[in-house]
């Protein structure tokens, strides 16, 4: 019983990690899809595309320094490579396809829609990294 709740107390301080990185992913995300609209004049589905990518790089960095850096069993190489497959893949095609939705389709401001499309990946990308990325 001890046990368990100490694992539960470990998911949960993971968990606020994981959220707190994610926080600043999500402004690294923000700023970066800001300026590549703002200065580049670039479609919003490519700009979305490059400003994941790098808050996922972002990411990544702090999540196996700080989120789980108790979980070190392989090369960090091989960590990225499972991070850019899971976390990465879900966060640029779900980006895309709620961003597709919501501005394409809905008519929505194209930041406040990507803010929704990061909420609604968040939980699945935190899944993804217990159980397959940092294991």
């Amino acid at each position: 019983m001890e046990e368990s709740l100490s694992n539960k107390t470990s998911l949960l301080q993971r968990w606020l990690k994981f959220s707190a990185v994610g926080c600043t992913g999500i402004a690294v995300q923000l700023i970066t899809l800001n300026l590549l609209l703002r200065l580049t004049g670039l479609h919003y589905l490519l700009a979305t595309a490059l400003a994941v990518e790098l808050s996922v790089l972002h990411n990544f960095a702090w999540h196996s320094r700080w989120t789980w850096a108790d979980r070190q069993s392989v090369s960090r190489g091989a960590m990225l490579l499972r991070f850019n497959l899971t976390n990465g893949a879900l966060s640029i095609f779900g980006n895309l396809f709620f961003m597709w939705l919501l501005v394409g389709g809905a008519g929505m401001e194209a930041r406040v829609a990507n803010v929704l499309t990061i909420a609604i990946c968040a939980l699945a990308n935190f899944i993804l990294s217990d159980l397959l990325v940092f294991t």
